[in-house]
């Protein structure tokens, strides 16, 4: 691409950036800390100012206070769809499309989306109003972030099925943090102002635990002064020229640990604000007609996550790991080369080449270095 189409290109993304509705999130360590609540105080504040506001989708799980800042706010209605037999509701996100609100208010960002919808997850809804040029203020717990997951299931041991990319965290515009304490919180709960009755002592024997409440607000917190840290740095001018980062995980069908390199890279990098990669180097070993359908999947669905958090997968097939490693890096201007632990197939086999020399060597004159992540 020549100069002149690179200076096109740079004044299009800029009219393009400039036309993109801006993006609120309220983020909370768990339910019931108030982010419903603290988003239609907001809406009902911008409709007394005079906002064109919106709400498209908002769950209140029958919370008598949230449930009353609804009133007389103007209401999108859902759309209604029917699936194995029952009738269901979602965000009619053409409607929103369509009405084209200055403001709108969506709630439940990690949901899933009925199947037969236009896109499977409601986040991906989201991305689609905001290129729109629709504002939207909407919320999220933090063991719904993707990149954030092993963190989420050591703390709380469950596996969060529902999930948004780390990559939609950083869209935001603005993220708030709804801060309570333990204390707060558990009272919250054994006032019924979080569930209902009969679900109060399941609660506080599972996840409303003291331990496990403070574990996961310093990870709310953390998270979001990440996000603040990161907008200061992009917004402020840049005084030096530091090193263009790039990032490449490299991976093996062992789904488990490709998981973990995956999400930390894909971390690092959006700390720096840079591009990654994913490489999967197929040995004859790890040929498709040779591992079974259950590690086909796994290694398809660890494609797919990494993508949805913003890398790129580049996909090879060679007996010799190291030189393939040593081709993409090359290749793709990779400043980082993310593994996992030495017991890692990969690493396993690095060790046990002779190209592994190569490969230092090939590194250390390119000025690369390498993360072995835990």
């Amino acid at each position: 691409m020549s100069e002149k189409d690179n200076n096109a290109q740079h004044f299009l993304d800029l009219i393009r950036q400039s036309r993109k509705g801006k993006f609120k999130i309220y983020i909370g360590m768990s339910a019931g800390v108030g982010k419903t609540f603290r988003m239609l105080q907001e809406a009902r504040t911008l409709l007394r100012n005079g906002v064109d506001i919106k709400i498209a989708y908002i769950e209140t799980h029958n919370r008598a206070e949230t449930h009353a800042l609804l009133e007389g706010l103007p209401i999108i209605p859902r759309r209604e769809l029917f699936y194995k037999g029952k009738a269901l509701e979602e965000l009619d996100m053409q409607a929103v499309l369509n009405l084209h609100p200055e403001v709108v208010i969506i709630d439940e960002l990690a949901h899933s989306n009925i199947e037969g919808s236009k896109n499977e997850k409601r986040w991906q809804d989201v991305m689609e109003i905001l290129e729109a040029g629709i504002n939207v203020i909407s919320a999220v717990n933090i063991q719904h972030i993707e990149g954030l997951q092993e963190e989420v299931k050591n703390i709380t041991g469950v596996d969060v099925a529902e999930r948004i990319p780390d990559l939609v965290l950083q869209q935001a515009d603005e993220v708030v943090n709804i801060d309570l304490t333990a204390d707060e919180l558990i009272t919250r709960l054994k006032e019924g102002k979080i569930y209902t009755a009969d679900k109060i002592a399941v609660a506080m024997k599972n996840f409303f635990q003291p331990e496990r409440i403070l574990q996961l607000r310093e990870l709310a917190l953390k998270e979001v002064a990440t996000q603040v840290e990161r907008k200061i740095e992009s917004s402020l001018p840049r005084t030096a020229h530091p090193r263009n980062e790039r990032f490449l995980a490299c991976i093996s069908s062992n789904h488990v640990i490709a998981k973990k390199v995956i999400r930390k890279t894909a971390r690092l990098a959006a700390y720096y604000q840079s591009k990654w990669f994913v490489l999967y180097v197929e040995t004859p070993k790890e040929d498709s007609a040779r591992i079974g359908l259950a590690q086909q999947r796994h290694l398809i669905n660890n494609f797919k996550m990494a993508m949805e958090l913003g890398g790129e997968v580049v996909k090879v097939k060679n007996s010799n790991i190291a030189k393939s490693i040593m081709q993409i890096a090359d290749e793709k201007k990779v400043t980082t080369i993310c593994l996992g632990k030495p017991h890692l197939n990969v690493m396993g086999m690095l060790l046990n080449t002779a190209v592994f020399s190569q490969l230092l060597g090939k590194l250390s004159e390119s000025d690369i270095d390498i993360i072995i992540l835990s």
